[in-house]
């Protein structure tokens, strides 16, 4: 069994890593990733950005510490070196995949993402019910296996109920069938409305 999923999860990973440089391009060329002419983009990095680039800051004071203790040894510092300036490339990469992969309301459907590493389309029809409504992470017990919980800065502003499931597909490849989506929107009152004038739409 780990000889045919080992393969799986490393293709995986590297795939989204891959996304993650990728946005790196897109964030610095000010682009969307698939946001069509005719649809609605709608952003979520905002709650995270002070936290990711605190951390990209922490990550470069680290790098020239640790550039300066190892500078006798050029094989260690030149190594060492690569590693730390690619953490800070993938640290950045991660908003840079928030901003540039917002969600998105098509005319069927609803596109929700988190970053490089969820891609949820939901089609309208299935939306029952949409409810604006501030959440924190950890607020609750636990979190249902139906319910797909896609908190930024540990907070959720948005449900979507479904009348049907919908498959989520985790990082890793495994299926979850869910029928309600806790997710962030920055302009949480304006998707609300914009997400329920669409799906009332015959």
């Amino acid at each position: 069994m780990t000889r045919t999923t080992h393969p799986g999860v490393l293709r995986r990973l590297a795939a989204h890593e891959g996304r993650v440089l990728h946005s790196l391009a897109l964030w610095i060329g000010r682009r969307t990733h698939q946001v069509g002419p005719q649809e609605r983009a709608f952003g979520y990095a905002r709650p995270q950005a002070a936290t990711v680039y605190g951390i990209a800051f922490v990550c470069v004071i680290e790098t020239v510490g640790v550039s300066f203790m190892v500078r006798q040894w050029p094989a260690v510092h030149a190594v060492l070196l690569v590693l730390d300036l690619y953490t800070v490339v993938v640290v950045l990469g991660i908003q840079a995949a928030a901003v540039t992969r917002p969600h998105v309301l098509g005319r069927d459907t609803l596109r929700i993402r988190a970053g490089a590493r969820v891609d949820l389309v939901i089609p309208l029809a299935r939306i029952a019910r949409v409810r604006r409504e501030l959440t924190f992470q950890g607020a609750v017990s636990a979190v249902p296996e139906d319910v797909l919980e896609l908190a930024v800065g540990s907070q959720t502003s948005l449900t979507v109920e479904l009348t049907e499931p919908v498959t989520h597909v985790r990082l890793l490849g495994e299926p979850r069938a869910v029928t309600s989506v806790r997710f962030h929107a920055d302009e949480s009152g304006e998707l609300a409305e914009a997400l329920t004038a669409a799906a009332a739409r015959p």
